[in-house]
């Protein structure tokens, strides 16, 4: 069984509170309220300019040119799609440059992304991956769910039609391959490491969503 696979089993119930969690369940039947997708929104936002540095660290340190190639144009893709945020949703929800340069990273966004920014400068390469397969692992498949079960009509319809994108899911596909590769040629140390990150990660991505549905803030 693939590290891939293997992992996805082993955060099986991580997974099961994801989609269950009330912000993409009230996502999915169209009646989120609109203050919690615009914090998510502008932390997303937040989150994909930690996660384009993260990509950019590792494709730096990757040892083949098909890995620097594949994470590069990810960290690329990861800019894009930040400002295509700016350009589409911030516009349909009135959230302006302004409000976007004044709202801060929640603690969670916060933690999550200097989090994986340290893994993937600081550890080996290998465990900068387990640590950033999650994010593109669980997007996809939260992604298809939503699509699945989304009601219709539903005011949130534009971004649940973004998780129907089989270009993603094709890259999906190559960075888990890419991982799998580095975790049979890994340390068995390394290999735990990974591990552990991959499972730190998956508990992000749902701290992740709670943070939007409570409105997390800053205490102080």
């Amino acid at each position: 069984m693939s590290f891939a696979q293997r992992m996805w089993e082993q955060v099986g119930d991580i997974y099961a509170r994801i989609i269950d969690h009330p912000f993409n369940c009230e996502l999915a039947a169209g009646v989120l309220a609109r203050e919690r997708f615009i914090h998510y929104l502008i932390q997303d936002a937040h989150y994909l300019g930690f996660f384009a540095r993260a990509l950019a660290a590792a494709a730096a340190r990757a040892p083949t040119a098909p890995g620097q190639v594949l994470l590069s144009h990810c960290a690329h893709d990861a800019i894009v799609v930040e400002r295509s945020l700016h350009e589409g949703f911030f516009a349909d929800y009135g959230i302006g440059e302004t409000e976007w340069q004044a709202t801060a990273p929640s603690p969670t966004c916060f933690a999550y992304g200097h989090w994986l920014v340290s893994v993937a400068h600081i550890e080996a390469w290998c465990v900068g991956l387990g640590a950033l397969l999650p994010c593109f692992w669980i997007y996809h498949e939260v992604g298809r769910h939503l699509y699945r079960i989304a009601v219709t009509p539903n005011r949130y319809q534009k971004w649940i039609d973004t998780y129907a994108d089989e270009a993603f899911a094709r890259i999906v596909r190559e960075v888990a391959s890419l991982t799998d590769a580095a975790y049979e040629g890994a340390s068995k140390d390394e290999q735990r490491a990974m591990r552990e990150a991959y499972v730190m990660a998956t508990r992000l991505e749902w701290m992740f969503w709670d943070a939007a549905w409570r409105l997390e803030r800053w205490p102080l």
